[in-house]
């Protein structure tokens, strides 16, 4: 099935041609097309276009409207105002475009994929080895799961990275203490993967508060723990045996995390700190022989004409210490040409905490200076706000502890199951239970994912499981809604009837519909999930509208009619299902 070119681009085509003819000399000029509450859409190009040729503006827009093609899409062009355009569309070209869209046996709704994909390197969902995963991981896990989804639908060819914290001086303390206590990370059998999961981090989570007891109070001990650093950094054979017991165990407890979340998580995607290591020394030998990095009171450093602390003095990024140990700054830069020469991406996309922003600014200048990163290699930090309390500060609990992800989405789902069990008519406990799940789940990922990523956000369960509002329980009760609307139609079917005429909300509807492919290609292109939520929530809402004012079902209208707005119900469905995907965000079919 061939993509389908949307209304929004069959108009654009028509006025640039038109302001081509009316003004050759002005070359290929932009109309600047946007919806309008005037028109169905409105141009307003011919302003600038107009004072760049010393033109009157009104006048221009008259030569235009003379010579723009109407009849099958556009229905009528009118000059506003100093020389905006006001265009309609024909109520056939609605219905014709969307018949098209739903036709497309793909699934894809007529949405085209890129003519020039690329390959993405996306690096989110950055657990720490050992350490219970708290709301502070949420945001790079759901962000960065939905811009794959939407990267991936629009044809890029997508590499995940997971770049797990599971290397470090902190690993001598526990491998030693699981040497001398060989059993205390053992399983019983037959365990099931969410179980499996709270007792990997119960395991970990005691032995870690052992050893660090014990490190703590212990001369002879810490003496022996940070023996065992060298040993695991100089890749000692047993050594990286036990601790590969911590990344398995720890894995056990991750892959039960995602799973709660609703996310896809492969083995073979997680490369941890711990994959650069054979790189470490030569991407340091390659920053010294090139003079872009210098030793600096033994330390191996780069520094920076705009990057100074509070006391004026430069701060470095400190690839090498002085005692020979390598910091993040090696391994994020030995990332970085794994990444580019290995792999061959084009694009470098880290979801990283906004308060890593001055780390990786100068992580990517050393690569750019080192000629990793060039013209062809674009590396961007999408960086996220907080996760605040409803009282503005950052979340925690009323210790003053931080939150744990996994008591935080079992919160949502006990709420969420509560609101469903209130609205069920003909759900079983295990239909509630499952679709409580996928309504609290949602919500979180939804309150997530309809923030600007930069923005701070409260988390308010109240409000994310609400009924009311922009909220994806909303969007999942407009989906299951018009799921009944189709079972209950009986012997109607959803048809497309091109030569009817549409009631105000049917266009409204259809027009936004059309919208969902440029929404898209949008949200893809700038790494912004929240378009597309906004998008979804004004799907909803104008359908609300339009099942309120146009009878489907009752009273019962005339058959084509019926069959027409049974088939902008389908569409609006269909739209809000794959849009609802591209979020990583469940749509059941009854509510």
């Amino acid at each position: 099935m061939a993509s389908v070119t949307s209304l929004s681009d069959s108009v654009h085509q028509r006025l640039a041609a038109a302001l081509s003819a009316a003004l050759p000399q002005a070359g290929s000029a932009d109309p600047l097309l946007r919806r309008s509450d005037r028109a169905d859409f409105q141009a307003n190009g011919i302003l600038a276009l107009a004072k760049k040729e010393k033109a009157n503006p009104r006048e221009l827009a008259t030569q235009v409207v003379d010579r723009v093609e109407s009849g099958e899409v556009i229905k009528d062009v009118e000059v506003s105002g100093p020389g905006f355009l006001n265009i309609t569309i024909t109520d056939r070209a609605i219905t014709e475009n969307l018949a098209a869209r739903w036709a497309d046996d793909t699934g894809r709704l007529g949405v085209p994929q890129a003519g020039q994909p690329g390959t993405t390197v996306i690096d989110y969902a950055q657990p720490n080895v050992a350490k219970e995963m708290h709301v502070g991981h949420l945001r790079s896990a759901v962000i960065g799961d939905s811009v794959m989804r939407l990267l991936e639908f629009t044809g890029e060819s997508v590499v995940r990275r997971h770049h797990i914290g599971d290397w470090g001086t902190q690993f001598g303390m526990l491998i030693q203490y699981l040497e001398e206590h060989p059993h205390e990370l053992d399983h019983r059998e037959g365990e099931d993967l969410q179980k499996s999961g709270e007792a990997a981090m119960s395991n970990l989570d005691r032995l870690y508060k052992t050893a660090r007891k014990l490190f703590d109070s212990d001369e002879e001990f810490k003496t022996r723990a940070r023996r065992r650093v060298v040993d695991l950094q100089a890749g000692d054979p047993g050594t990286l045996a036990t601790w590969q017991k911590f990344v398995d165990e720890s894995k056990i407890y991750f892959f039960s995390v995602f799973e709660k979340l609703d996310m896809e998580i492969r083995d073979a995607d997680i490369v941890g700190e711990s994959g650069y290591n054979d790189m470490l020394a030569e991407t340091c030998r390659l920053l010294e022989e090139s003079g872009v990095a210098v030793r600096s009171e033994g330390a191996l450093c780069v520094f920076f004409d705009d990057i100074k602390g509070p006391d004026g003095n430069p701060v470095p990024l400190i690839v090498q210490k002085s005692d020979g140990g390598y910091g993040y700054a090696a391994t994020d830069l030995s990332a970085i040409r794994d990444r580019v020469f290995g792999i061959k991406a084009n694009t470098l996309l880290y979801v990283v905490d906004a308060r890593q922003s001055l780390h990786f600014k100068m992580v990517f200048e050393t690569a750019r200076r080192a000629g990793w990163l060039n013209d062809d290699v674009e590396a961007v930090q999408l960086a996220f706000g907080t996760v605040l309390g409803k009282d503005g500060k950052p979340f925690k609990t009323r210790e003053g502890e931080t939150v744990r992800l996994v008591d935080l989405l079992d919160e949502a789902i006990d709420r969420a199951s509560a609101v469903v069990r209130e609205k069920a008519q003909d759900l079983s406990e295990e239909e509630i239970a499952e679709r409580g799940t996928q309504v609290g789940v949602g919500a979180v990922k939804y309150a997530d994912l309809s923030t600007s990523a930069n923005r701070d956000y409260k988390f308010d369960l109240d409000q994310m499981v609400s009924l009311n509002g922009d909220t994806s329980v909303y969007l999942q009760y407009a989906y299951a809604r018009i799921q009944s609307i189709l079972r209950k139609a009986g012997e109607a079917r959803p048809a497309a009837h091109p030569e009817l005429e549409l009631h105000e909300a049917e266009r409204a509807l259809g027009l936004h519909a059309d919208a969902f492919a440029a929404t898209v290609a949008e949200a893809a292109a700038e790494y912004a999930p929240h378009k597309l939520t906004a998008y979804l929530y004004q799907l909803a809402s104008l359908f609300t509208t339009f099942y309120d004012k146009c009878p489907v079902i009752k009273p019962e209208p005339p058959k084509d009619i019926a069959e027409n707005r049974l088939f902008l119900c389908d569409v609006t469905a269909r739209t809000l299902h794959q849009g609802m995907d591209l979020l990583g965000i469940r749509t059941p079919e009854r509510l």
